[in-house]
C-alpha cells in the first residue's frame, strides 16, 4: 500500500485475496496512511492512493453472460459477493459491471467521443474542483452539504436510493461527492437528481451485497 503512495493500487481477481487482508485496507483508505504496529515501537507509512480492483461476478466467471451458461447457484454466487465486506464496499467510491463485448460491436466503426473530448472535459472539471481548494475525493465532510446541496428531486432520489440499498452514512457521502464530480463533468454549477442517479448506479455492488 505504501508502495502505491501517490498513485494505483491495483488488485486483480479481488475476492480471492485472503479476507484479513482485504480488511486491512480499510482504515488506509480511509487516512491515507498505515500503521504497523510492533511490541516495541509503531511506525507509519503514507499511503494515499487510488485503489482499482477487479472481479468476476461469480466463482465460475459467466454469471450474467448471454452466450455461457453460469454453474453457480444463487448461494454460490451470493457466498463469492460475500467475500469483499460492506465495510469496504462502503469505502470504494464507484463499482461498475463490464459485460463482454459482442464481436459485432468489436469491429464497427460507430462514432463515439474521443479521448481529446474526454480529456477537456475531465481537465475542466478538475479545474473547478480545484478552484474549491480540493477533489472532490478529499472533500470534507463539513462541507457536503455546502458543494452538493440537492433540490427537492434530488433529495428525493438521493433517500429513496438510501432506503431500498440499505446504505451506510459513508456511503451516503460518497454518492453525493461522485454525484458532485458527474455535476462537474456535466459543467452543472448544482448537483441534480440525474446526477445523484447515475451516482447511484456506480455503485453496482451495493445493489447486488443486498438483493
Amino acid at each position: 500500500m505504501s508502495l502505491a503512495h501517490n498513485g494505483v493500487l491495483f488488485l486483480d481477481e479481488f475476492p480471492e485475496f485472503p479476507r484479513d487482508v482485504l480488511e486491512m485496507l480499510r482504515q488506509p483508505i480511509e487516512d491515507g496512511t498505515v500503521t504497523i504496529a510492533r511490541s516495541n515501537r509503531t511506525v507509519c507509512f503514507p499511503s494515499s492512493f487510488m485503489l482499482v480492483a477487479a472481479m468476476n461476478p461469480c466463482a465460475c466467471g459467466f454469471y450474467g453472460d448471454s452466450t455461457r451458461e453460469c454453474r453457480c447457484t444463487p448461494a454460490m454466487i451470493q457466498r463469492y459477493l460475500g467475500k469483499i465486506s460492506g465495510p469496504l464496499l462502503d469505502r470504494i467510491d464507484i463499482h461498475v459491471e463490464v459485460p463482454a463485448v459482442p464481436f459485432k460491436e468489436l469491429r464497427e466503426n460507430s462514432l463515439a467521443e474521443s479521448s481529446a473530448e474526454i480529456r477537456t472535459r475531465v481537465e475542466c472539471a478538475r479545474a473547478l474542483q480545484q478552484a474549491r481548494g480540493f477533489y472532490n475525493s478529499r472533500m470534507p465532510t463539513r462541507l457536503i452539504r455546502k458543494h452538493c446541496a440537492l433540490d427537492e428531486a434530488g433529495e428525493r432520489t438521493l433517500e429513496m436510493a438510501v432506503r431500498r440499498l440499505s446504505l451506510s452514512a459513508r456511503a451516503h457521502d460518497r454518492i453525493l461527492k461522485v454525484s458532485r464530480t458527474v455535476a462537474d463533468l456535466d459543467g452543472s454549477a448544482t448537483v441534480a437528481a440525474k446526477h445523484i442517479a447515475e451516482a447511484v448506479q456506480y455503485r453496482s455492488l451495493d445493489r447486488n451485497y443486498w438483493s
